[in-house]
C-alpha cells in the first residue's frame, strides 16, 4: 500500500491515476517568445535583423566599417531614393526601405519599438490584420516621401510603421473610451524628435496618418470581414498609385 494524504492506497490504483494524467505540453524558448510577442512581431523583427547583417557584411566586402553599414552597396539599392523610384521605376524601394537601418543604435530602438506597441496590436488585431496594418503603414510613410521630400535624399528606416502603429493604437484606444494622454504625449515627443537634422519628419508623419486611417477602417468594418479586407485592399493599392505614378508626375513637371 501506497501512503495517500487521506489514508492508503493500492499501487495498481495510482498507476491507473496516473496513466490518464495527460503530462503537461513543454514547447521550447521560441515558441514561448512567439506566444508572449507575436509570431508577426517576431518575424518582422527578425527580418531587419536580417538586413541589417546583410547590409553590414556588404558594406564590409566594400572595405567600409560593418557598422557603417548604410555605405553598402546593397543599402544604396534598397533604400528609398524618390529619384530612383520616380524617375528609373525601381519600385521595390518603396518596400525595402522600411526594413533597412542606418547603424545598429537605429536598429535597436526601433525593433524595441517594435516588439512593444507590435506585440500589442497584433495580439488585439490577430496575426493577418496586424500585418496589414504595419505594411500600410509603411507604405503611408514611403508615399509621403515620394510626394514632398527631397528627391535627392535616401531615406531607410522601419520607423514609418512603427508611427503607424502608433496612430493605430491611438484609434482603437479612443474607439474602446480609453485614455489616450499618454498615447498623446508620447506622439508629441517624437514627433518633436522627427524635426532634428536626419529624421524623416514626412516619412513619421505618413505612417502615422496611414496607420491610424488603417484602424479606423478595422473598426467601422468589424463585423464585416469580408467588406474590411476589400477596403484595406482599395486602400493599399490607392498608397501604391499614389506613391508609384503621381510622385512622378510631380518630379516630371518640376
Amino acid at each position: 500500500m501506497i501512503p495517500a494524504s487521506v489514508g492508503f492506497q493500492c499501487p495498481e490504483c495510482v498507476r491507473e491515476g496516473q496513466s490518464s494524467v495527460r503530462a503537461p505540453r513543454r514547447g521550447n524558448g521560441l515558441q514561448a517568445a512567439a506566444r508572449r510577442w507575436g509570431v508577426v512581431t517576431l518575424s518582422l523583427i527578425a527580418v531587419n535583423v536580417a538586413m541589417f547583417l546583410v547590409t553590414a557584411v556588404s558594406a564590409a566586402a566594400s572595405g567600409h566599417s560593418p557598422l557603417d553599414n548604410s555605405q553598402s552597396p546593397v543599402f544604396d539599392a534598397l533604400s528609398q531614393w524618390p529619384y530612383g523610384i520616380s524617375l528609373f521605376g525601381e519600385w521595390w524601394r518603396v518596400f525595402t526601405a522600411a526594413f533597412l537601418h542606418i547603424g545598429p543604435v537605429h536598429l535597436v530602438l526601433n525593433m524595441l519599438a517594435v516588439l512593444v506597441f507590435g506585440s500589442e496590436l497584433e495580439r488585439q488585431l490577430g496575426r493577418l490584420r496586424f500585418l496589414a496594418l504595419y505594411l500600410l503603414s509603411a507604405l503611408g510613410g514611403a508615399a509621403a516621401i515620394q510626394l514632398f521630400g527631397d528627391p535627392r535624399v535616401p531615406v531607410a528606416g522601419a520607423s514609418t510603421a512603427i508611427y503607424g502603429l502608433l496612430g493605430a493604437l491611438g484609434v482603437l484606444m479612443l474607439a474602446r473610451r480609453q485614455d489616450i494622454r499618454g498615447l498623446v504625449t508620447l506622439l508629441a515627443i517624437n514627433v518633436f524628435i522627427s524635426f532634428l537634422p536626419g529624421v524623416s519628419l514626412l516619412g513619421h508623419l505618413g505612417g502615422l496618418v496611414a496607420g491610424a486611417l488603417t484602424a479606423g477602417i478595422l473598426v467601422a468594418t468589424r463585423r464585416r470581414p469580408q467588406l474590411q479586407w476589400a477596403v484595406l485592399g482599395v486602400f493599399g493599392v490607392l498608397l501604391l498609385v499614389v506613391t508609384l505614378t503621381v510622385s512622378t508626375m510631380v518630379v516630371l513637371g518640376a
